[in-house]
């Protein structure tokens, strides 16, 4: 995980770890902070009234809090469990994933490489200098290859590991869209003309899309686009439509669309 600053900020969503419950509150160490202890007092754990901690949290357990106040001289921090959304938890969680998937990578290869620690820490402070996070240097490293990293002035042999890695371990996000194509022919030979120009759908090129059509009834299949983004999908899906209707217009049969 990237070095966090010495303390925390009010506001700032923690993960921490549980290390005593008291009658009066539980006590904690911030894992993203070299394990500075941090206080979950009683009435900041719940809405309502808490008579037993123990039915809320226990030790050991990871939780996601919210800073409410940070003493910087006696370096003393005040947590909240109550004060956490769903929404606020989820993201902080997959935040912490995040972090952990790059820190995995990034120690594997170390280790095939050999680096020593000060290698894989200046390595890794330049890939920093660049990006938000370790994560999303990643994928863009998967998306895009070894050149997302040019001017990083890194190893060549540490880039194309790394990618490697990366590409073992990382699955880009990407988004679906569905439809349903209508196609009839008359002709002879109009199952070949359907076929040809599912095809050729199929084949389309855009942005990295990838197009998939399967059969759903007489007449009827369903069209598939997965992209990075609902704005190359939605490209794809126009070019591959477009690809079969020419052909299967030019060829005197029947063509319809319809989202799904």
């Amino acid at each position: 995980m990237e070095a966090a600053q010495d303390l925390p900020e009010e506001g700032e969503l923690v993960y921490a770890t549980v290390t005593e419950i008291t009658p009066y509150g539980v006590y904690v160490t911030l894992d993203e902070y070299g394990g500075l202890k941090g206080f979950l007092h009683i009435s900041e754990i719940s809405t309502g009234w808490v008579r037993n901690i123990s039915r809320y949290v226990q030790e050991n357990q990871k939780l996601v809090l919210k800073v409410i106040r940070v003493n910087k001289v006696r370096r003393e921090v005040d947590l909240s469990l109550r004060q956490v959304t769903d929404e606020e938890r989820r993201a902080k969680m997959l935040q912490i994933k995040r972090a952990e998937k790059a820190r995995n990578v990034f120690n594997t290869v170390k280790k095939r490489l050999n680096l020593t620690e000060e290698e894989a820490v200046k390595y890794e402070d330049a890939i920093l200098e660049e990006y938000d996070d370790l994560y999303e240097a990643l994928e863009e490293l998967v998306a895009k290859g070894v050149k997302a990293f040019e001017g990083l002035n890194l190893p060549a042999e540490y880039v194309a590991t790394l990618e490697q890695v990366a590409k073992e371990k990382i699955t880009l996000p990407t988004v679906n869209i569905k439809g349903v194509i209508e196609a009839r022919s008359l002709s002879p030979n109009g199952i070949d003309i359907i076929k040809e120009a599912l095809e050729a759908a199929e084949k389309v090129k855009s942005g990295g899309a990838e197009v998939k059509i399967s059969y759903l009834a007489a007449s009827k299949y369903m069209i598939t686009v997965t992209a990075e983004n609902y704005k190359v999908a939605e490209r794809a899906l126009d070019a591959a439509l477009n690809k079969a209707k020419s052909i299967l217009q030019k060829n005197n049969a029947f063509f319809s669309f319809t989202r799904s």
